[in-house]
């Protein structure tokens, strides 16, 4: 059966889970949506900007929010044709009276003085890594269920500025892989495969850099085998998402995302000592030479934390070649480990080669703490058989500042705003 247009497709499907200890039945609400088509031939890249998408609306506490890449039929789409790199969902506010434009595309975006961005807990500089939920390859196979009586708190009327609406907006980075040379090579963005030596603003690329996102910006093309031909086809970013309308019994949760590449500097400012990130997001893995015994390629960082609590949720986004990923205490105790499983066939969600899911973490409530102020160490893991370009080494956390037998009132929580422009510079 084909895919029923209009391309927004809306189910509600009312379900009744256990809450906040027995003390209610919440109903978990789940809605299905598509994201505005993108069109991708053989070797093409898609890197869309797609703002005030469908989403939930109100003052509600988010439970999971999943997605795919699905063609018009509505088939889900193997990594193997069409590479997800990655997608990323971010929240913002949009001033009443300012018109919105749904999509720009790549880089290109709103430049309105009546924008703000809502952005997580950190802890990268401006806004880099600002989003609420992103995955790559991983999406299908990743759990990211926030157990009860927790939720991702949104909506929430008091924190909204006086003439402005919540707004959410979705970052899909889609590379079509079908007749090329280098499958690998395309989807780890090598600036050789696609023939590129300034990046999507025509500035000079660096000659040291040899792959990553300034290599395969919207609309480059990755060398194809000669004389492949194929159709272009349009396709659609398929997510799920599940809430809960917001009640006193909810327990906020705060999301941290950390990136190994993180360097951090101690400065001092008028109002005292300041932490300053620098988040690359992507680096390059060297490959090991033939008397190695081991091809292990480790990267590090240690990144002290301003605010702590009680960790409910961990998972690594990596990509392919990753081994693992553990972030770990001051005292060297494991918060979280998170490692990639690869596909062995090749339907969706199996496919050989590519990682098909992370494994996530969920601590039992109150077991696992990270104390404020504490100094974390953050380890990603490769394999250097084969050099890799543009990888990534990211953890995501979702931390709750009180347990639910402290939780008797709503804490105070104050919202990251940032200006829009910069949300991925």
């Amino acid at each position: 059966m084909g895919l029923i247009l209009p391309l927004t497709i809306l189910m509600l499907i009312l379900g009744t889970t256990c809450g906040a200890f027995g003390k209610r039945e919440s109903k978990v609400k789940t809605a299905i949506f598509l994201s505005p088509k993108f069109e991708l031939g053989p070797g093409s890249v898609a890197n869309k900007y797609d703002y005030d998408i469908d989403f939930p609306r109100g003052h509600i506490a988010l439970k999971s929010f999943n997605a795919e890449v699905i063609d018009e039929l509505g088939n889900p789409v193997p990594l193997h044709e069409t590479y997800l790199h990655h997608w990323v969902v971010a929240r913002y506010y949009e001033a009443k009276h300012v018109a919105t434009h749904t999509r720009y595309d790549g880089h290109r975006e709103l430049h309105q003085s009546g924008h703000v961005m809502v952005r997580n807990g950190g802890i990268c500089q401006r806004d880099v890594l600002g989003q609420y939920f992103g995955l790559g390859s991983e999406t299908r196979g990743t759990a990211t269920d926030v157990p009860d009586p927790f939720g991702i708190v949104v909506g929430d009327p008091a924190e909204i500025p006086e003439g402005y609406e919540e707004k959410w907006l979705v970052n899909i980075h889609a590379i079509d892989t079908r007749g090329v040379v280098d499958k690998l090579g395309c989807t780890e963005c090598r600036c050789d495969l696609y023939n590129v030596t300034e990046d999507e603003y025509g500035r000079p690329i660096r000659s040291d850099y040899k792959g990553g996102l300034f290599c395969c910006y919207d609309e480059s093309q990755c060398k194809l085998r000669e004389g492949f031909e194929g159709p272009k086809r349009s396709l659609y970013l398929r997510y799920t998402v599940k809430w809960v309308d917001w009640d006193k019994f909810i327990v906020p949760v705060t999301i941290y995302i950390l990136d190994v590449t993180d360097t951090v500097k101690i400065a001092d400012d008028s109002s005292g000592v300041v932490l300053e990130h620098n988040c690359l997001t992507e680096y390059d893995v060297e490959s090991c030479s033939s008397g190695e015994k081991e091809c292990l390629h480790v990267k590090r960082t240690r990144v002290p934390v301003q605010k702590g609590g009680y960790v409910i949720y961990g998972v690594a986004h990596q990509h392919s070649g990753g081994t693992g990923s553990s972030l770990y205490g001051k005292d060297g105790r494991v918060i979280c480990s998170s490692v990639p499983k690869y596909g062995k066939g090749k339907d969706a969600g199996n496919e050989e080669n590519y990682i098909v899911g992370m494994s996530t973490c969920y601590p039992r409530p109150g077991s696992v703490k990270i104390m404020h102020g504490e100094t974390l160490t953050l380890e990603s893991n490769y394999s250097s058989t084969h050099g890799h370009t543009g990888v990534m080494g990211l953890f995501y956390l979702l931390v709750a500042e009180q347990l639910p037998f402290q939780h008797f009132t709503h804490p105070s929580r104050s919202s990251f705003f940032t200006n829009i422009n910069t949300l991925f510079s």
